[in-house]
């Protein structure tokens, strides 16, 4: 089965929450590995933001990729796997 190409305008407007708890539950310690991303092969889908169940992924100012806020990210390879570019890598935590 081959994967489909999806933008993020193909996916529900909130996967999961309309509420911004990052202040009140810093939960990246709950981590064992973490997503690396190479922004030098992003395709700027957004996806993997659409995706994150924590919004734990920021997409830069400038549009050119994204960023981890890894005081929030737990670690749960989402993002790595919906990402149709594959430059979100998921290693182990230090």
């Amino acid at each position: 089965m081959s994967r489909q190409p999806r933008s993020y305008k193909d996916l529900p407007l909130a996967p999961i929450t309309y509420e911004d708890t990052r202040e009140a539950f810093k939960t990246g310690s709950w981590r064992t590995f973490k997503p690396v991303v190479d922004n030098s092969r992003c395709k700027k889908c957004w996806i993997c933001w659409k995706f994150c169940p924590d919004m734990s992924i920021r997409i830069l100012e400038d549009g050119t990729g994204v960023e981890i806020d890894y005081d929030h990210c737990k670690g749960c390879g989402i993002c790595a796997t919906e990402c149709p570019a594959r430059c979100i890598e998921m290693v182990p935590e230090d």
